[in-house]
This record gives C-alpha cells, sequence and structure tokens, in this order.
C-alpha cells in the first residue's frame, strides 16, 4: 500500500491519514508516495527536532503551489531559505515576539469581543466563527496599524478565512481561496504604497513597508503577503476559539477558572486546545542532502511529512491522549519539540510560526470572555470531520445570547 500514491487517500481520510500508515508500520517511518513523489512519514519530538534541524530539509521546494498560492502567498517567508529565510523571519521575530505588542493585540480583541457581543443579546442565533473572524480582523488590523478608512472588516474577514479554509483543498474552497488572496494583495498593496510614501513609524504596518532584503525594499505586492503573514495567522484564531467553544459544551467544568480569570489554568486550557483540536494534519520538507532518520534512509529529494496531528496524540508523549484534560499542562515545561501544533524549534531562528505566542495569548483573551458570556448552544451539529482540513464543526458553533 505504501507504494502506491497516496495523494486521493490523503483527500480522503484527512488527519487521520498519516497516523494510519505509521500505525501498520508500528510507529517506525514510514515510506510512501504523494503528488507522484516518494517521500517518508515520521512522527515525535527526535522526529520534529530531525525535521527542524539546520541543514536538513528545505521549504521553498517542498511547499505545494495550492498552499502557496492560497495560504502564504507567493515570495513569503515560508518559501525561503537558508539566509534569506533568516533575515525575512528577522522583520517577523521582531513584529511578533514583544510581549507589549501581544499584550496589546490580546487587549484589543477583548475590546472588540466585548462590543460585539453586546449586539449579539435578544435571543437570536449567532455563528461564533463567523463573529470570531471579524472581532480578529478589527483587533489586529487596527494593531498593525491598517488606516481606519480603509478597514473593510467584513469583506477582509471573510476572505482571511477563505484563504485558511481553501488551502488544502481543490474544487469550490480553493476557488474561492485564491479570489480572496488576489483580492485582499490588490487592496493592501495599494496601501503600502501611501504607508511608504510617509516616514517610517514603529507600527508593524510601516515596519513592513520600509523592510529591505539586501538594501532593497520588497516591492508592493510581496510586502502585502508579509502584511498579510501577520494579519492572516491571527484570523486563523478563531478555529481554536470554536474549538474551545466545542469543548465548553462537551466538558463544562473548566468553565468556572477561565471566567475567573486564572490565567494559569487559562493557558493550560489554550494549549490543551490546540494539542487535543485538529488544525495542521502535518507539515512538509524535502531532504536537501542524504539522510538517515532511526536507520531509515532519506536520499536527497525526498519529501519529508511531519506527523502533527498524530504527534499531538502520541500515548508516548502525552497520557490518555484522546481526553481533553488541561490539567495536563499546569506545572509542565513545553519541550520546543513536543506540543507542534504551529511547529517546533525556535520560532527567532527556525521555521517555527513565530506568531505561535499571539495565538496563544488572543485564544486566552478570548476564551475567557467568552466563559464569562451569558450565552446556551441551541440543537445543531457539533462533529468535527476529520476528513476536511482545515477541521471545524459542522455548525461553525452557534450560539444564543438571551
Amino acid at each position: 500500500m505504501a507504494d502506491l500514491d497516496q495523494t486521493l487517500a490523503v483527500a480522503l481520510k484527512g488527519y487521520a491519514w498519516l497516523p494510519d500508515l505509521r500505525r501498520r508500520a508500528s510507529g517506525a517511518p514510514v515510506r510512501t508516495r504523494v503528488m507522484g513523489q516518494p517521500a517518508v512519514g515520521i512522527c515525535g519530538p527526535a522526529a520534529a527536532q530531525f525535521f527542524y534541524g539546520a541543514g536538513n530539509l528545505e521549504r521553498h521546494t517542498a511547499l505545494p503551489s495550492l498552499v502557496v498560492h492560497t495560504l502564504f502567498g507567493a515570495g513569503a517567508v515560508h518559501t525561503l531559505d537558508g539566509s534569506a529565510h533568516r533575515h525575512r523571519k528577522a522583520l517577523f521575530s521582531g513584529l511578533l515576539l514583544g510581549e507589549d505588542g501581544i499584550d496589546t493585540l490580546a487587549k484589543l480583541a477583548g475590546e472588540a469581543f466585548d462590543g460585539a457581543a453586546a449586539g449579539w443579546r435578544g435571543g437570536r442565533e449567532i455563528s461564533l466563527f463567523d463573529e470570531t473572524a471579524r472581532i480578529i480582523a478589527k483587533a489586529v488590523t487596527r494593531w498593525v496599524g491598517v488606516p481606519e478608512e480603509e478597514r473593510e472588516l467584513t469583506a477582509l474577514a471573510r476572505d482571511l478565512v477563505a484563504m485558511v479554509d481553501g488551502f488544502a483543498t481543490v474544487g469550490p474552497r480553493f476557488a474561492r481561496a485564491l479570489a480572496a488572496r488576489e483580492r485582499q494583495e490588490r487592496i493592501l498593496s495599494k496601501t503600502i504604497a501611501r504607508v511608504r510614501a510617509e516616514a517610517p513609524t514603529p507600527e508593524p504596518i510601516s515596519v513592513i513597508a520600509h523592510h529591505t532584503d539586501d538594501g532593497v525594499l520588497l516591492d508592493p505586492r510581496t510586502a502585502a503577503v508579509e502584511l498579510l503573514n501577520v494579519i492572516r495567522p491571527s484570523t486563523a484564531v478563531a478555529w481554536f476559539v470554536a474549538f474551545a467553544a466545542h469543548a465548553l459544551d462537551r466538558w463544562p467544568r473548566h468553565a468556572a477558572r477561565l471566567r475567573a480569570g486564572d490565567d494559569e489554568f487559562t493557558t493550560a486550557f489554550v494549549h490543551e486546545v490546540r494539542r487535543f483540536y485538529p488544525f495542521a494534519p502535518f507539515l512538509g520538507g524535502r531532504a536537501a542532502r542524504d539522510l538517515h532518520f532511526q536507520g531509515e534512509p532519506i536520499p536527497s529529494g525526498t519529501l519529508v511529512l511531519l506527523d502533527v496531528y498524530g504527534q499531538n496524540h502520541d500515548p508516548d508523549l502525552w497520557e490518555d491522549p484522546y481526553a481533553f484534560r488541561p490539567e495536563r499542562f499546569l506545572g509542565r515545561e513545553i519541550g520546543d519539540f513536543d506540543l507542534i501544533p504551529q511547529g517546533g524549534g525556535d520560532p527567532r531562528t527556525g521555521h517555527r510560526c513565530p506568531g505561535e505566542k499571539i495565538t496563544i495569548a488572543l485564544l486566552g483573551t478570548l476564551i475567557q470572555h467568552l466563559a464569562r458570556l451569558d450565552y446556551y448552544l441551541p440543537p445543531q451539529d457539533t462533529t468535527i470531520d476529520l476528513s476536511r482540513i482545515p477541521a471545524i464543526p459542522r455548525s461553525r458553533i452557534k450560539l444564543v445570547v438571551p
């Protein structure tokens, strides 16, 4: 079976595909073929350390065009390697890893949530997922410095959701993602040009507009791509908020500590949502040279797939991994290669998402505000289809606020 091309199986099985293959191989590295190319699937902290090891893999030739042209954008930092990647990554590290900026964005998101929630009262159904996407779009565009008169929040939120929702598929979702990216890159290119005509400021949009690679300004389209790579990942937190609401519906005993503002427990709850629920199924790179992992030869050019979903549910790493237990993260120091929903390693220098701290802060703030809201879930289908990437509760979580 592993000798057959597995592209269709990925589409049919989604998150279960690579864990199933590895299970049949008793957890060892598993050889397969994807998109007509030889590949090897690996999992575990040692695998993550190998995957992110300097000089082992390259990304720019491994990312499928479907992902580049919907999720990341042409010329994005994700498509670079070596010194070019390190230089561009420094731009994001400076913007996304500062505690003051993260706290400011989380505060803006909390204020936007409360403002939106005031309009939900009255007994009508609202979609938590869609409303959260708009809330985050409002907060993050204000934080990065997009001029207020240029913030078309509903359209922007819809387009950002489409980019994430269509990155791993073909058909209508993919078409919507392409159209959304084209539209937002065109709009934000003009914004970048206007910001570039002004004196530089510390605002993220200005820092991106005036960033240079080897002393040369990024062309406006590439700068718009990188601006979207600050805004878009924040919007993806809407998926985790929907999952958090799903968890609170199934395990309501956790709500009291969140409602009380227990920050330590909130952080543990955030980590458990990111571990337990499906978002990234696996990550890919291409062997930059002939390699070996756990005795398995990996010839140069082979695709290497790191099983993210499998690792986040690995019983050797997480006791009772299919139980939702935030307490597992209380007092636990998380290694760089243990919990990897947004990649592993050092976010300042490697390919781990530099926006992970923003995800944690935004999600923690929004979960606390949600827990304090007086609401109930009307009858709906909250099942999660693991064949759909990215997965989401079927109903997108409908709420009623009396």
